[in-house]
């Protein structure tokens, strides 16, 4: 892979791939939501930074002239966190401007389209097809997603360009600032908050940035069209020894309360997690225990926090 575009560049993940794609002699065209470029590297001959708007993202065709790109990576996608989630029109849109972005893809010349999924597809069919089952409105996200890869794999089977579809586990690490678990969980630790969660017996993966960039990087070069790979830390397990590995690095002396918050997702069973045809196609392995990610990111909120002078948080 020579020269690649990436959507959502400024974003958590997006500009992780960015510079994991320089990093290895890559030319970046990122595409960015108005001119927010914070998080990509100030200077590089290798990145061009170009404005988007996602719901016009069909615009970028003439800037997009050179017709040599290798792949297209796609991680634009509004309401990615928080509420925006639980939003039908706002999730629904960006099925649409996922297969715009496809179609954008294909007109310039591109190689191979990767798309961004979640591992939240493989929720969202688990609770569709059990009787009874009353999911969440967060699962109109992962509906959302799922959706997004079934048009996606019809239209670039008809267009003749090579999909090749992801699915994150969860992402953590340094830059990311939704109120996700471990980010929720490291600023309780911070400000001295014991934190609360379910029973934490539902199975869960982890997957710490670096990785997550290396790994799409790999995909992008490796990866076989029309397959789907899941990008995991490849060590799957119930969520509270995840958390009892997080205590223990980051606050060994602090209570991690279970069982007070229910549990009303979906639990998928670890063969849900299987990394294995991952590996064997790409070459990826995650290098970075959850241990040694959680405290990568809690050492970097409070450098944050010191460098914005709200001084910081000391573990207790």
């Amino acid at each position: 892979m020579k020269k690649a575009i990436v959507t959502g560049a400024n974003g958590f993940v997006g500009s992780a791939v960015v510079r994991e794609l320089l990093a290895h002699g890559i030319q970046v065209v990122a595409l960015v939501h108005g001119n927010h470029c914070d998080r990509l590297p100030e200077e590089s001959d290798a990145l061009t930074i170009l404005p988007m708007r996602l719901e016009a993202i069909a615009d970028l065709r003439a800037p997009l002239t050179d017709s040599d790109y290798d792949a297209f990576y796609h991680f634009a996608w509004k309401g990615s966190a928080g509420a925006s989630r639980s939003d039908p029109r706002l999730q629904l849109a960006n099925v649409q401007w996922t297969v715009e972005a496809l179609k954008l893809a294909h007109d310039i010349g591109c190689r191979r389209f990767v798309g961004a999924g979640s591992i939240m597809e493989q929720e969202v069919q688990t609770a569709v097809r059990t009787q009874g089952s009353r999911p969440g409105l967060g699962y109109i996200y992962g509906g959302s997603k799922a959706a997004a890869h079934m048009l996606c794999m019809s239209v670039a089977a008809n267009l003749g360009i090579g999909l090749v579809w992801t699915q994150i586990t969860n992402a953590y690490g340094i830059g990311e600032v939704s109120p996700r678990m471990v980010n929720t969980t490291i600023r309780k630790v911070l400000a001295g908050e014991p934190p609360q969660f379910t029973a934490g017996t539902q199975n869960y993966d982890f997957v710490y940035i670096d990785d997550v960039a290396r790994a799409f990087r790999l995909i992008g070069e490796k990866g076989k069209p029309f397959y789907s790979y899941l990008i995991g830390s490849g060590t799957a397990r119930p969520l509270r020894e995840f958390l009892l590995e997080m205590k223990a690095a980051i606050a060994p002396d602090m209570d991690f309360v279970f069982g007070d918050l229910p549990f009303t997702g979906t639990n998928l069973p670890l063969s849900a997690f299987d990394v294995g045809e991952t590996q064997r196609d790409t070459g990826f392995r995650a290098n970075i225990s959850f241990a040694e990610g959680t405290k990568r990111t809690r050492d970097w909120m409070i450098e944050k926090q010191m460098s914005s002078g709200g001084g910081y948080f000391a573990v207790r």
